[in-house]
């Protein structure tokens, strides 16, 4: 069976491709160009289609003596992906690019690039599981908690998920390294980037957008939770939901951000308590399951990457859209990132945070 891995040059995706060659697949490895001609191989070593990036993936599939392409998607990823980013941001939201180049990008176009080349299935380097029952196919946790990725994958299509492998999800990331170590990629102890990959090079987020021209840098007003006016800030685009760092007020007690209003073009500032809340409204929902949710549920929640899961009550509202109740109160659930829902091991679904409702 013949199989596109993406290849970022880092050491997972090297990892996955050996050992989906191992497994006797037909393996063609890929790495996608997500920046205009203009842009490829200037400052930030660490960009999607950096020379480096293309060098030492391009170093491994010779390795395995597997075809290698590099495939232009920079028109698809500003479309999709910085477009999207910007928007947000425009909109006092904060954005997750990457569940959204996972599930348009990687699982997307890239996807239609290797049905053109006569592939079956894609794989990433990813550490999370695709776990058959039946004929169904699921998206589960990687076998290392600690590293697990399916957050940001719930995105994925259902009826893709067949056609998805995860080569990673029963490794640590130790094990990895060594195997990549053990073969001699070059990858074996190239550094990961933490970093969304497109602001790379521009010191952080905020400087891309102000070079991109957002519409989220006017001045205006910082208020507390009953509208007193207690500060200015430069521009919505500078905050997110919890923030606590780089507010500019002194108030002689930790203040954190409790909400963006794009349309007053202000930032409500309180005390940690009132950043806590039970319930949120959850629309663009993907559900991964066989059954759609009709009814009232229970199930477990993660509200960002790095938080634990904790218990939640799902009640569906029209297509789409739910009520999310948490069993205890969340710190800061953020509009814009993504609300994922676990069965036991499984992904359910997930949907992004549309608003806090209390």
């Amino acid at each position: 069976m013949r199989i596109v891995v993406a290849m970022s040059g880092g050491v997972d995706s090297s990892v996955a491709a050996l050992e989906l060659v191992k497994k006797g697949y037909d393996v063609i490895g890929m790495t996608m160009k997500t920046w205009p001609k203009s842009e490829c191989g200037s400052s930030g070593e660490k960009k999607c289609c950096s020379l480096e990036a293309i060098q030492y993936a391009r170093s491994v599939t010779e390795d395995l003596d597997i075809p290698y392409y590099v495939i232009n998607l920079s028109k698809e990823f500003t479309d999709e992906i910085t477009g999207y980013f910007a928007d947000e941001y425009a909109r006092g939201r904060t954005p997750n690019p990457c569940i959204y180049c996972n599930s348009r990008i990687k699982f997307g176009y890239l996807f239609k690039k290797a049905r053109q080349i006569g592939a079956e299935k894609i794989a990433t380097g990813h550490y999370a599981r695709i776990i058959k029952k039946g004929e169904e196919h699921l998206l589960a946790e990687a076998a290392d908690k600690n590293k697990d990725q399916s957050y940001f994958l719930y995105d994925i299509p259902k009826d893709m998920l067949r056609n998805v492998e995860f080569p990673l999800g029963e490794y640590s990331k130790d094990e990895v390294r060594g195997i990549a170590a053990e073969k001699g990629f070059m990858s074996a102890d190239r550094e990961e980037s933490q970093d969304i990959c497109f602001t790379d090079g521009e010191g952080d987020y905020r400087k891309y957008l102000s070079k991109i021209g957002v519409d989220g840098f006017k001045p205006g007003n910082i208020v507390d939770i009953d509208g007193n006016i207690i500060g200015r800030h430069e521009g919505i685009a500078s905050y997110t939901v919890g923030q606590r760092k780089g507010l500019g007020i002194a108030m002689g007690k930790p203040m954190y951000v409790l909400k963006i209003d794009a349309g007053k073009n202000s930032v409500v500032i309180g005390e940690k308590q009132y950043a806590m809340n039970r319930k949120i409204l959850v629309n663009g929902l993907n559900w991964l399951l066989k059954e759609k949710p009709v009814k009232s549920g229970k199930y477990q929640a993660k509200i960002r990457y790095a938080s634990p899961r904790t218990g939640v009550t799902i009640i569906p509202r029209k297509e789409g859209e739910l009520i999310a109740e948490f069993d205890k109160p969340q710190f800061a659930p953020t509009p814009g990132q993504a609300a994922v829902f676990y069965d036991g091991e499984v992904v359910a679904g997930g949907g992004w945070i549309e608003e806090v409702i209390e």
